[in-house]
């Protein structure tokens, strides 16, 4: 079946990093814009970068600087590189993503991975 399939997550001390992947997996035919969300314990979810089908990004301010997202579409995965962690970026990582899954039907279906933890103890 189509999923998408997150990967990467685990737990690093403050200052450390992580890479993040996310693959739409199955009988895929097309992946649009892609996203990375998170979810503290107790806090919304809210959106940390999304990466676009034209290559463009957009992040989170918090985390400019520090946190690079890119995708490989021959592969139709995209990572996110998280660079010089902090503890508030702990929580539960989500990837969000529109997945074409049938041929010659191009509307976009509205895709969720189960989430991965992340965890930057101080």
């Amino acid at each position: 079946q189509v999923q998408l399939l997150e990967s990467g997550g685990g737990s690093v001390q403050a200052g450390g990093s992580l890479r993040l992947s996310c693959a739409a997996s199955g009988d895929v035919f097309g992946v649009e814009n892609m996203h990375w969300y998170r979810q503290a314990p107790g806090k919304q979810r809210e959106l940390v970068a999304s990466v676009f089908r034209d290559g463009g990004t957009n992040y989170l301010p918090s985390v400019m600087g520090r946190f690079t997202i890119s995708r490989d579409n021959a592969k139709n995965t995209m990572y996110l590189q998280m660079d010089s962690l902090k503890p508030e970026d702990t929580g539960v990582y989500t990837c969000n993503a529109g997945l074409q899954i049938y041929y010659r039907d191009y509307h976009l279906y509205d895709y969720w991975g189960r989430g991965i933890q992340v965890t930057v103890s101080s």
